[in-house]
């Protein structure tokens, strides 16, 4: 690991050296690799102040940190790039695990890519999905509930409301003329109206 100290008005002493890089070791476990980095410490009347960059393949990481010493500037700056690396790290595991979730459809299992028409050359490569032979169910779990129904006729403006009020998904209620409404939130927060036959 290659560290560059630069002190302005402040000579860097052993142990801040120790302690900055036992604070980049534990970086480094975080990140997994091999990374530069510039440590500048300087001192401005009474602020110590600490800036230590990190230069991984993926950008840079900086913390920086002042204090009126410089040793809990150092470990200040150090705590904020840990937590820069956590997030990061966090979200590369988030991306490349949602990455090989996806079926992408490359190929099929033999090599060949099936394809549709009546010569070679007019044929259109066609990607084929498999289901599973068994379907696995999981088990229902009933709730009885007397809130999402109303027991009395409403106009859909206060079914709308009472929906809202009640905070459910799905309202079931009258309508004026005795029809049965159903009101359903979609996943976008949209309501639908669902007219019973």
């Amino acid at each position: 690991m290659d560290v560059e100290y630069t002190g302005r008005h402040y000579e860097v002493t052993p142990a801040i050296r120790k302690s900055v890089e036992t604070g980049l070791a534990k970086i480094r476990k975080i990140l997994g690799d091999k990374f530069d980095s510039k440590v500048i410490l300087a001192v401005e009347k009474h602020r110590h102040k600490a800036e230590i960059t990190i230069s991984s393949r993926n950008g840079p990481l900086v913390g920086v940190a002042q204090a009126n010493d410089m040793g809990i500037a150092v470990n200040e700056a150090l705590e904020h790039l840990e937590k820069q690396a956590v997030k990061y790290k966090t979200r590369w595991r988030s991306k490349k695990r949602h990455e090989h979730e996806k079926w992408n459809g490359k190929g099929t299992h033999d090599g060949l890519q099936p394809a549709v028409g009546a010569t070679e050359s007019t044929a259109v490569p066609v990607l084929v999905h498999q289901f599973p032979r068994i379907a696995q169910t999981t088990e229902v779990h009933l709730v009885r509930s007397d809130e999402a129904v109303s027991t009395r006729p409403m106009t859909l403006e206060e079914a709308i409301k009472e929906a809202h009020f009640r905070d459910r998904d799905v309202f079931v209620f009258r309508d004026p003329k005795g029809k049965v409404m159903v009101l359903h939130r979609t996943r976008d927060g949209k309501m639908e109206l669902i007219e019973a036959p």
